[in-house]
């Protein structure tokens, strides 16, 4: 009788085991790869479409501003932080990156290292040169980077309207190229983007 009530219990440890993983399997989420340059309209908050054309934006403008395209060598510049002054959490470094990566591509500007970046590049430097640890032959030499002659900073503000039946965001992305030596600004361009959710 023992026996019995052991493999009874055991079986329906195994059932109850089984039962809970088909409820965790049936509601589990349905996963795809969707298109990533499709239009995202899940809410009205910043989103990826509005990254992807911000950055395809501004990167295209400066391309054929003068500093760029009438230059005999591709400029020089570094990126300072894109401010968020909008009320939801935006990650401006990723905007740009974005913006970084297509006009590197480009072949037309270089970039040297932003304020972000520097403090790996020091580190790279003394790593090399104070550790003892390469040859002289191998090492990079200490006090010969290039200074950037220009660098893109700017800023990205909302506007927000709603009712209880329309929610209205407006975005102003705007985007500045400054002399480092002299202070003005050689470039600027902005984009606005407006998103309205109805019930």
């Amino acid at each position: 009788m023992l026996v019995i009530i052991k493999k009874f219990s055991s079986y329906a440890l195994s059932a109850l085991v089984l039962v809970s993983l088909a409820g965790c399997l049936a509601s589990a989420p349905t996963v795809r790869y969707g298109d990533s340059k499709a239009v995202e309209t899940v809410t009205t908050e910043f989103g990826s479409t509005d990254l992807q054309t911000i950055a395809e934006t501004m990167a295209r403008s400066l391309l054929v501003s003068g500093v760029v395209a009438d230059a005999r060598e591709a400029p020089t510049v570094t990126v300072a932080e894109v401010r968020n002054k909008t009320t939801e959490y935006i990650d401006t470094r990723v905007i740009t990156d974005k913006i970084r990566t297509q006009l590197t591509r480009s072949g037309k500007v270089r970039f040297a290292v932003s304020i972000n970046e520097m403090q790996n590049q020091v580190d790279e430097l003394k790593r090399q040169n104070q550790t003892g640890l390469y040859s002289s032959q191998s090492k990079t030499k200490m006090g010969n980077m290039t200074g950037a002659k220009y660098r893109v900073e700017g800023a990205i503000s909302s506007i927000i309207k709603q009712n209880k039946n329309v929610r209205d965001v407006f975005f102003v992305f705007n985007l500045n190229l400054i002399n480092n030596e002299t202070g003005l600004v050689e470039w600027a361009d902005e984009k606005e983007i407006r998103k309205t959710a109805s019930r």
